[in-house]
């Protein structure tokens, strides 16, 4: 005669051995599930490849940004996308300011950021471009 078990007991044995062989690795899994929605979502984590924002942020360093962010200043670093480059530079004006390029002048428009690196020998920035406004839908991160 077989010994019957009722099928409680067999699932409750089943999930704990379930539960001690997956203690392992459910730890590791979920941290690195965090640091992916953390990187993807909330930082961003950039290389700073020219000397254009000089002497604030080092050829070669390695920059965090946040994605999440309230309010937009004069004097912010940003990150955003121009030319489907991500660029890094600080905002010199904002919306309704008045800035003089190339002896004429111009009124950033709603929405909009003019924007200049720290070394204005060797950056490309607003001064340079046929459009010179960076919109805002364009920012990526404010930098940390």
């Amino acid at each position: 005669m077989v010994p019957s078990i009722p099928i409680f007991l067999f699932w409750r044995t089943n999930m704990r051995n379930l539960l001690k062989k997956s203690g392992k690795w459910i730890f590791p899994a979920i941290a690195m599930l965090l640091t992916f929605i953390l990187l993807k979502c909330v930082f961003l984590i950039g290389y700073v490849p020219t000397e254009s924002m000089e002497p604030t942020l080092e050829r070669g360093s390695y920059i965090i940004g946040c994605r999440i962010y309230s309010n937009l200043e004069t004097g912010d670093i940003i990150i955003f996308r121009h030319d489907g480059k991500l660029l890094v530079k600080r905002i010199a004006a904002m919306e309704g300011d008045m800035v003089e390029r190339n002896g004429v002048s111009m009124t950033v428009p709603e929405g909009c950021y003019y924007v200049l690196g720290d070394n204005a020998d060797s950056s490309y920035d607003s001064r340079y471009w046929i459009n010179p406004f960076v919109n805002g839908a364009d920012v990526v991160a404010k930098l940390l």
